[in-house]
Formats: C-alpha cells, structure tokens, sequence
C-alpha cells in the first residue's frame, strides 16, 4: 500500500523527466530504506530529512518507511529529492493534507535545521510542470527562475516549516513577482568598446560582419597585433537574445548550476576556455554528462585563444557541432543532447615563436615552423569558418597617433538593422545558418562567385560560405540583393586551397 506520493524530476541533459516519489509507512522494523536507483546524494537524503524533521519538532514514526522513485530503471542524481521525499512522508504522516500536496510537483535540497537551498535544473522542472499543468514547490531562491517556464503556480519557499504552515492554512506563502524576472530589469553587463581600438579598420570590418550574420571568425597574426582585443569587443556588438533564445540558454545554465540569483539570461554569453581545457570540458561530458563550453555558449559566442595549443582531440570534436548546433553525448550511463549553436572566433599566431615573416624576428626553423603550427588545426575544421582575417603588426608610435576608431553604439545598431532583415527575409534565420535559396543573389555576382569558388578550388561548404558572408554584407549595405562587390568583398575573407 502507497500511503502517499509526490511528483518529482530526473534529468537528462537540460530536459526534466517526471518521477514519482512514492512512500510507504508499514509495521516492521524500523528502517528508512530509499529505492529506485539513487546515487549517493539520493540515499543521503535520509539523514537530511531527518535532521530537518527533528528540527522543526518532528519524529520519524518507529516503523519500516520506504521510498521508491518511479520509474525504478532510471538513474536518480542530486540532492534536489530531498524536498519531494519530505513532503510524501509528511503527507504520509498526515501532517499535511495529501490533497494539497498533489498538485504540485517538488525539488529542493533541505538543510539540517529545514531550510530550502537552491539546486540545478528548476527552469527545466518548471517548464515540464507546465505541460503537466501542475504548480511547482521549489526554494524561495529560485522562485524567479521557476516563472520563466510557464503560467503555473509557484511555491516557493524559504523552509519546510512555511510549506507546512501553508498547506495546512495557517501560513500564505506570497507568490513570486513576475515583473522581477522582466528582463528590462536585468542590468547589462559592461562589455570594451570598439572606440578603444585605434585603426586595425579591416579587423573592426570583420568584427562588424561577424556580429551581423553571426559568422565563425578566425583572427591571425604576430602578438600585439589586437587579436584578443578585438574579440573581447564582439558581445558589445550583438543584440539581446530573443525570447526563444533566452529561455534554451537559461535552461543550459540552469543545468549546470550557473544561473546567478535565478535571473534568466538576456545578453548572448561569452565563452573563452584557456587552451588547458580538456575535450570534456569543452564539448560537454564526464561521470554526469554534463554541458560543456560549446554548450553554455548556445546563441552567444564561444572564443578559443591560441587555437593551436588545443588538443587535437578537442577541435576536431567541435566539427560536428558547428554543422547541426546540437552535441550528443554517449555514455555508458547516460546519452544527452545538449544545444550548441554558437558562434566560434578564434586567434592565432602565424607560427610558435609567434614572428613568421618578419625576417629580424622570426626564429631559425622559419617557414618550416609555420608550416607545422598551421598543421595543428586540420583542413575540415577551417573549411567551416566564415571569415579569416590575418592582421599585421604596427609600431607604438603609429598607434599612438591614430584617432579612436568609431564606438560600438552605432556599430551595434546597424548590426541590429542587418539582424532585422535577416530574421525578416529568412523567418528568424541567421545568415550564417541561411540556405543558398533564401539569399537573393543576382546573376553576375554568382557569376563572380562560381569563377572565384573554381580558381581557389572552395569546397561546396566554402562556396555556401562566401555567399553567406556576401549577405551579411549586402544586408549592412540595405541591399535587397548581392551584387558583384559584395562577392569580391567576401572573397578577401575566405582561406584559400593551401594557404594557412
């Protein structure tokens, strides 16, 4: 006989499975048994509730109680069970009306002295809640988060002793503000201008286009030459998430435990892992599968200084990801899909020793050297980026007297206008995912690129490529079709058959 249960979730990646935590209270020996395939931080659970009952003046009934969580064939992680077991037991007991309890699902991590602590993946919870039309009892912390997944009712508590108060009457909890997750409120985090760069006009070219089409960029050249400067400028130049876009990237940081004050994100993010990182870290994995740096950077950008000194093992698994805009994980344990349409910029050196070509500078094994670092990123992965751009050196005394260039409030508006027309035209596509049919090319300029795609021997996703940056930069230029200029522009960017 079940004497009560409550709704609860697994996860899977960023998607919450229901569960059901089932109680049952029966004569026997006195025991707290916890089934259905928990992980330590499940089974922990036991000695969590009873601390927390102990501290608010209740006893666990001497008796045998045990706990299934159902479906018993899937794995069950993390401590946010906590919550959902205290309230089937205490439902169980009759200290709370089981009617009350049932329509609401629960997570939550409890405190030795009953408090609610927050824990991963609320977001996620609550948007399955929704589609379950169930309200959701979550830490008083998170009530913000829970808003963002749906019209559902929100408890959200700072204790158990208020939740017990609440569903016996004695106590109203007060709902969530909605109006505190708008995200006119949210303050924007401050970003470098682009009016701190001086000159480097093709670098600021490229960065414009990038930010419009949402083009992969690779940034070349000798140290010092503003590789990282420029790239640190790209976020300034991006426009807000849209609202589809803001939720996906809240539900991966939610996931991952990331997600600061239960604010949904409303800035494109900024991933820039040091070269260290190992493929785990940055395609997703481990013991748990958890989302790696492609991941966190759904809809924003992911930047990968001194792309060389990566390991070979994880640039190469950035291949697929940079096609579908999804990584599937595999393991024994757990198969996740997690979403990774990013933006990829990357800098690099032309060489080790970081001078090649510059014949008072360069080391002795010059161009060999070169050659060899260049080898380090293979020929699929760079048929993928957009744009390439090698930047020259520069004295300091040019750079000290070169005017500031133009700031990135009105770079960023007319990446805003480019924007507009893409999502008009394509229904909300990027030109950098576009297909050839949607970009209104006209018959000379593809003309243009056929003979420029069959003298530097451009694959078939180099040719798609060259077009789609041609767009971005028609659509910065208000034009309604790509002409010629725009083609031979685009062209400048391209890597050639050979060249590294």
């Amino acid at each position: 006989m079940i004497n009560a249960r409550i709704r609860s979730f697994a996860f899977a990646g960023i998607e919450a499975r229901p569960v059901w935590v089932e109680v049952q209270i029966s004569s026997g020996l006195p025991a707290f048994l916890i089934v259905g395939l928990p992980d330590k931080a499940v089974g922990e659970a036991r000695e969590r509730v009873r601390a927390s009952f102990t501290s608010i003046g209740l006893a666990l009934p001497a008796k045998r109680i045990v706990v299934n969580l159902v479906p018993a064939d899937i794995p069950k992680e993390g401590s946010h069970f906590d919550l959902p077991i205290a309230l089937a037991l205490l439902a169980a007991m009759a200290v709370i009306p089981f009617e009350a309890v049932a329509r609401f699902a629960a997570v939550g991590e409890l405190s030795l002295d009953g408090r609610l602590n927050p824990v991963a993946g609320v977001l996620s919870c609550a948007i399955e809640a929704a589609t379950m039309k169930m309200g959701l009892v979550c830490p008083q912390a998170q009530g913000e988060e829970a808003l963002c997944g749906g019209d559902i009712a929100i408890l959200a508590s700072p204790d158990l002793l208020s939740l017990i108060n609440h569903f016996n009457g004695v106590q109203i909890l007060t709902p969530p503000d909605f109006s505190a997750v708008d995200t006119s409120s949210v303050p924007l985090v401050a970003t470098p201008d682009l009016a701190d760069i001086k000159g480097m006009e093709t670098g600021r070219r490229v960065l414009e286009l990038a930010a419009a089409g949402g083009h992969s960029l690779l940034l070349s050249g000798p140290p010092g030459t503003g590789k990282s400067m420029l790239a640190a400028r790209l976020p300034g130049l991006l426009p807000d998430l849209t609202h589809r876009e803001s939720l996906e990237v809240s539900r991966i940081y939610s996931a991952a435990g990331l997600l600061k004050d239960g604010k949904p994100l409303r800035r494109p993010p900024y991933r820039e892992p040091h070269h260290s990182a190992s493929q785990a870290a940055l395609i997703g994995g481990g013991a748990k599968a958890r989302p790696g740096e492609i991941s966190l950077a759904d809809h924003g950008v992911l930047f990968l200084d001194e792309l060389p000194e990566f390991s070979k093992a994880a640039l190469e698994a950035l291949r697929q990801p940079l096609e579908t805009g999804q990584v599937s994980i595999a393991r024994a344990m757990a198969r996740v899909t997690y979403p990774a349409r990013f933006q990829f910029v990357a800098a690099m050196n032309p060489c080790r020793c970081g001078y090649l070509g510059d014949a008072t500078r360069e080391c002795k094994k010059a161009p060999r050297c070169g050659e060899d670092y260049a080898a380090r990123i293979s020929g699929p992965l760079l048929d993928r980026i957009d744009i390439s751009l090698a930047m020259q050196p520069f004295t300091p005394l040019s750079y000290m007297t070169e005017a500031g260039g133009e700031p990135s409030a009105p770079v960023a508006q007319r990446v805003q206008e480019a924007r507009s027309r893409q999502y008009a035209r394509q229904n909300g596509i990027r030109n950098a995912e576009a297909s050839l049919d949607v970009l209104r090319i006209s018959q000379a300029a593809e003309e243009m690129a056929q003979k420029i795609a069959t003298r530097f021997r451009f694959s078939a996703r180099g040719y798609t490529r060259l077009l789609r940056v041609a767009r971005t930069i028609a659509d910065l230029a208000a034009s309604d079709h790509i002409d010629s200029a725009h083609v031979a522009e685009a062209a400048t960017y391209r890597l050639r058959a050979g060249q590294a």
